[in-house]
Formats: structure tokens, sequence, C-alpha cells
């Protein structure tokens, strides 16, 4: 699935289009937010009262990260291949100590 590539030569190509402070910052703050609503939004009509602020996480972690991609001039490595959505959230938690 990884396509022959370690989980650190997939981070260092995921790190070189993220170079802006701003972008890292960016990515920093939404992919926890998309990783927080995507369990979430996943519980599906379980928690009704929930709704407003799942999607509100969702959408401004999308809003942060799609920011910091203008700051940095470069197209989210994602639109060149969907594995760096897994890459992306690896890469946040080897950016706070957690992997």
């Amino acid at each position: 699935m990884m396509g022959g590539k370690s989980w650190d030569q997939w981070i260092e190509e995921y790190e070189l289009s993220h170079q802006h402070p701003f972008n890292r910052a960016s990515h920093r703050i939404g992919i926890p937010l998309i990783l927080v609503a995507l369990p979430l939004l996943a519980s599906g009509p379980w928690s009704h009262g929930l709704l407003s602020a799942r999607v509100a996480c969702f959408v401004l972690g999308w809003i942060a990260q799609l920011a910091g991609h203008v700051a940095e001039r470069k197209p989210p490595e994602f639109f060149h291949d969907w594995r760096f959505l897994l890459v992306g959230a690896r890469w946040w938690l080897r950016s706070v100590g957690l992997k």
C-alpha cells in the first residue's frame, strides 16, 4: 500500500512541500482538527447536538491546511497521491513527538 517506501521516506517527501513556517503551523492545527472530527462524524445520528461542532472541526481543519499551502505556494501533496492523506497524519504525530 505504501509503494515500497518506508514511513520515513514518505514523511521526508511530505516535508519538502511543507517548509514555510505558516504552512507547518497551520498543519499542526488543521490535522488534529480533522482527526478529531472524523470519528465524531462517523458516530452519525447518535449525537445530534454535536453535528455542527463536528462539521466545524472538519471544515476549519481543511481551511487551515489550505491556507498554509497558499502561503507555501504549493498544492497539497494528496492532489498527486492520496496516500499523503495518511502521511500527513503520521507527520503530525511525529511533529508533536508521538511517533
